[in-house]
């Protein structure tokens, strides 16, 4: 294969005009490990609080020149903060907009991490059979001490449109819980503004997956098959929210109660920042 064969995306065949990143971008960007280095001694045991995932239902990502994109949740962006939740003593569950399985890149699947792996095998039917979030909303959302929105480009798709998941931010918001995303996931921030001159999290300090990759390398290289159908950093600063990162490092930050990461580099250091959060606020 010649290095430009190897910058192509990769053809899905499960889809017309759809791709896979390509083999290039891949081993640039995943690794069979994560930097998992163990979780928090500190526990929960109080039995009561949980924590609500919103996952992406969608596979495809429709591009400007007309090709799909085959993204969902990324899997480290998604596991590693889960496992370090679920380790800490809080029940986990999984929801998507429709009801309909969480969709993931499984490219990205560190296939030799134990802690990814783990999560995995906890939430496997969870994703595959999960909550309905309309009918989430409905039984209340009392028992949850925070809300974790994962990343992946799929996170673009669906989540920032919806009036439902802007619900549950809003009561989040409200209510002082904590809400914890990372990389593409921060748009669902976006539904703060649905129906409101103003965005709920307008004012507030991010760290995201900068737009300059999603425009430039990752196009160059063959992560993307083409350009995005909207620019990430844009939207949301458009929204009044300031992202105070312009590469991807693994930065994580907090503003008040909204944590996030900047890319899945930052999984394991959310997942702790996001269990000492826990604690500190609901670890009785």
């Amino acid at each position: 294969m010649t290095d430009s064969e190897d910058r192509n995306p990769t053809p899905d065949p499960a889809e017309n005009d759809a791709f896979f990143p390509s083999p290039y971008s891949l081993s640039q960007y995943t690794s069979s490990k994560t930097d998992f280095d163990g979780v928090s001694d500190q526990k929960y045991d109080g039995g009561k609080w949980k924590i609500l995932v919103i996952a992406t239902q969608e596979r495809y990502m429709l591009m400007q020149n007309e090709t799909f994109f085959s993204t969902g949740n990324h899997p480290v962006e998604t596991l590693l903060p889960i496992h370090h939740m679920a380790q800490a003593g809080y029940g986990i569950d999984i929801a998507t907009i429709d009801g309909d399985p969480g969709k993931f890149e499984w490219w990205a699947f560190p296939k030799d991490d134990d802690a990814v792996k783990s999560a995995w095998e906890a939430t496997r039917d969870a994703f595959k059979d999960p909550k309905k979030l309309s009918e989430v909303l409905e039984g209340g959302l009392d028992d949850y001490a925070a809300v974790f929105i994962p990343g992946g480009h799929g996170a673009m798709n669906g989540v920032p449109f919806s009036s439902e998941v802007g619900t549950v931010l809003e009561s989040f918001l409200n209510n002082d819980r904590l809400i914890i995303t990372l990389c593409h996931g921060p748009a669902a921030l976006l539904t703060g503004g649905i129906g409101r001159d103003k965005n709920l999290f307008a004012g507030y300090k991010i760290v995201a997956f900068p737009d300059s990759l999603d425009r430039g390398a990752n196009i160059d290289i063959g992560y993307l098959p083409g350009k995005m159908p909207w620019d990430l950093g844009v939207a949301l600063t458009d929204a009044g929210i300031e992202i105070v990162n312009d590469d991807m490092t693994g930065a994580t930050t907090r503003d008040r109660n909204l944590l996030t990461g900047d890319s899945p580099l930052a999984a394991n250091q959310l997942g702790k920042d996001s269990v000492a959060a826990l604690l500190e606020q609901f670890g009785d």
